[in-house]
């Protein structure tokens, strides 16, 4: 058994940041106007960036290391100081563009737990306001790097209502990353011929010299542009574009694709059963139903609603996957870990009663989601364990970032698939799926190894 003490350590290295008298590194800030002090190895194994940063510094006269910052506020380097050496961030009674900026701040100083903590803050309570700057967020995310959460999220909306970014005024200034990662979207709500007109559209704006008139376009403008469009090329699906779309829209700017590709491409519109030797990207899938001109909000930045039609499938035993358009359940969000909070006590709280539950635990610093289903009602009221038994309860890990493929695992033996804690355990302990189970002994799921708790109850449509 171990004793953990983390309150008295954090208050402890606080008491060491404010203490100036043993300091060996100096931060500038704002032009030099302000001047933080610190201890160098102290910055150096909490922040990549400051061990680099320190490495390639040649100390003065009284051995002191000088460090110039001006691309970030006092005020936001005043937290980042104080969560590398106490580990806490307070949020309170500060503006939301505050904790976006600090977001981007710990990135750049390549704090990973804090960045990531952040932006699912944002994600979780400030959906009005990303929705509010919508653009500037998508930009800002495509421009840096690890903010794979926020990218799922601002792609999420811009698939269902795309018009959203790119009939914005400043479309044409998105990073070619941000236009690719949308491109490779199935679920892309758009006729392929737009998305054609808006990719052209986006790449002659980044080549202003350009003629105005197609027609005097030399050999070397469309080379130009093929060179710019490289990344985006490939994603179109030409082959679900109509005759008429492809003599209009596509034959004008024949140029830029490889010439095997326009063969193949003239050869399907005569001969649609004839193999061909070009890749055939499958058809984007558009949903049946009218989508609202506002803005949604995605249900999960954990989950996609791609992941939703895979779980349910599974749910019904289905041998394929639903389509979009099919999907006969809605997952309703009733827990949150950032919202709710981590505590294993808080799961029983919230979800005892609700049945036909899904469970999703992100697993912190890997892209693995893990999870279960519970067709049965959860019930914190047994004094003593008890193993529930169901035959239609599973756990699974969904394909996500470099994992290539969801694995699902059904219950094996039926008389243990859920287990339900005593009431005196359930501090310590959270739902049970067979041998999948979650536990810490200090009462916070993220102590351990995980980084997000939810839970989604089902709803048929």
């Amino acid at each position: 058994m171990s004793l953990k003490f983390f309150d008295k350590l954090s208050q402890n290295f606080i008491e060491l940041l404010n203490d100036k008298d043993d300091y060996n590194v100096i931060i500038e800030i704002e032009n030099k106007e302000k001047l933080f002090t610190a201890h160098s190895n102290i910055l150096k194994y909490r922040s990549p960036y400051f061990r680099k940063e320190l490495e390639n510094i040649q100390p003065n006269e009284n051995n002191i290391k000088t460090i110039i910052k001006s691309s970030v506020s006092s005020q936001i380097f005043d937290v980042i100081l104080k969560y590398i050496y106490g580990g806490i961030v307070n949020l309170e009674n500060v503006e939301t563009k505050f904790i976006f900026d600090l977001m981007l701040a710990a990135n750049e100083f390549e704090l990973k737990e804090l960045t990531n903590k952040l932006e699912i803050f944002l994600i979780d309570t400030k959906a009005s306001w990303l929705k509010t700057y919508f653009s500037l967020i998508y930009r800002t995310i495509f421009n840096e790097t690890n903010f794979k959460n926020l990218e799922n999220y601002c792609n999420d909306i811009i698939a269902k209502h795309p018009n959203t970014i790119f009939d914005s005024s400043d479309f044409t200034s998105l990073p070619v990353s941000a236009l690719v990662s949308l491109l490779k979207r199935d679920y892309l709500q758009m006729e392929e011929v737009k998305i054609w007109d808006y990719v052209i559209k986006w790449g002659i704006s980044q080549n202003l010299t350009f003629p105005t008139n197609l027609g005097e376009w030399s050999k070397e403008n469309f080379l130009t542009l093929k060179t710019t469009l490289q990344q985006c090329l490939p994603l179109i699906r030409y082959f679900h574009i109509s005759n008429i779309e492809i003599f209009d829209k596509i034959r004008p700017y024949k140029r830029l694709l490889d010439k095997q590709l326009w063969l193949d491409i003239n050869q399907h519109l005569v001969a649609p059963d004839r193999p061909v030797i070009s890749t055939i990207l499958p058809a984007r899938s558009i949903l049946l139903k009218e989508l609202s001109p506002r803005t949604e909000e995605p249900f999960s930045t954990i989950i996609s609603e791609e992941h939703v039609a895979e779980i349910s499938s599974w749910i019904d035993r289905k041998t394929t996957t639903y389509s979009m358009a099919n999907i006969p359940y809605r997952f309703e969000l009733i827990l949150s870990g950032f919202k709710d909070g981590f505590a294993p006590q808080t799961f029983w709280n919230i979800c005892h009663g609700h049945a036909k539950t899904v469970v999703v635990i992100k697993v912190k610093g890997t892209d693995e989601i893990l999870g279960g289903y519970n067709p049965l009602a959860w019930n914190n009221t047994f004094n003593d364990g008890q193993w529930m038994e169901t035959k239609d309860s599973f756990i699974f890990s969904l394909k996500n970032g470099i994992i290539q493929n969801s694995i699902l695992s059904r219950v094996q033996n039926i008389h243990y698939a859920i287990r339900i804690p005593p009431r005196i355990s359930q501090n310590k302990f959270g739902p049970r799926f067979g041998n999948l189970y979650l536990f810490n002994e200090n009462s916070d799921f993220t102590l351990g190894k995980l980084i997000a708790v939810v839970v989604f109850i089902m709803k048929n449509l």
